[in-house]
């Protein structure tokens, strides 16, 4: 009987965490979908939110997913080398790079951001690109990939598993792309996770490097409450979960496939 009680307590206890984190966005999302917030869902549903913010603000939403995907290639390119390279190095000086790696994750956003307009907002056309974005985005994602993708490698002892295969005459090339990115895709994919969801969602370095013509999807979501009707805002809150949810989703059946197979 003691058990079931706990049971029973642990259950609605959760239960009732899990409504306090989803009501709010449940009530957000109707919102966008009523015809006027104030008086209630008894003034009728309605799309014609979502479709004034696709409107007003799709651009936005493609500049997000344009951002994250050239981040998640970027940090793939950038993070599992150097990954692979703590690996290799001694401990102590692979420690202090790690460390130095979390720098931007420690520092706040508004700071990094700052950093970068004072070493390279001189440069007009590339102060006015997207890609002064995604250089801020990528120096705060970067760790999220690094951290992950060395602890596989790390936990499956991937020195020994290259000199079994050097030792049967494998090149460097043929180890690292044969070896060790096969026995690290659990942790590629963690990484994936952190940096799509990270880069889509990240507000605080973006509004600092944003130009009018280059907003992001939170941005544009922080313009869209403060500027608009509660109801574009909530609209704007139901497309963005619209468009993140299930690249989440199939992030995660992504890992769990590749964590099943190995």
């Amino acid at each position: 009987m003691k058990r079931r009680g706990l049971f029973y307590c642990q259950l609605g206890f959760t239960v009732l965490v899990c409504l306090f984190m989803i009501v709010p966005v449940v009530m957000s999302v109707l919102a966008g979908l009523t015809e006027n917030y104030f008086i209630g869902l008894s003034s009728g549903l309605t799309l014609r939110w979502v479709e004034e913010v696709w409107r007003l603000y799709s651009d936005t939403i493609r500049l997000s997913i344009q951002l994250a995907l050239a981040c998640l290639v970027l940090t793939l390119l950038l993070g599992v080398p150097a990954a692979y390279a703590l690996m290799k190095s001694s401990r102590r000086w692979a420690n202090a790079i790690e460390e130095a790696l979390l720098l931007p994750v420690a520092v706040p956003g508004l700071a990094t951001a700052l950093a970068l307009l004072l070493a390279y907002g001189h440069h007009r056309d590339f102060r006015d690109s997207w890609l002064f974005i995604l250089v801020g985005h990528v120096l705060f994602t970067l760790p999220f990939m690094v951290r992950p993708v060395l602890s596989v490698m790390r936990a499956s002892d991937m020195q020994r598993l290259e000199e079994a295969a050097a030792s049967l005459g494998a090149g460097f090339r043929q180890r690292f792309l044969g070896i060790v990115i096969p026995n690290c895709v659990s942790g590629i994919l963690a990484g994936a996770l952190m940096v799509v969801t990270l880069s889509v969602g990240e507000f605080n370095i973006t509004w600092m490097l944003h130009t009018p013509l280059n907003k992001t999807l939170p941005v544009g979501l922080a313009d869209s409450y403060a500027s608009m009707r509660l109801e574009i805002g909530s609209a704007y809150t139901l497309l963005f979960l619209l468009m993140i949810v299930p690249l989440l989703i199939t992030l995660q059946w992504l890992g769990s496939l590749v964590t099943r197979r190995h």
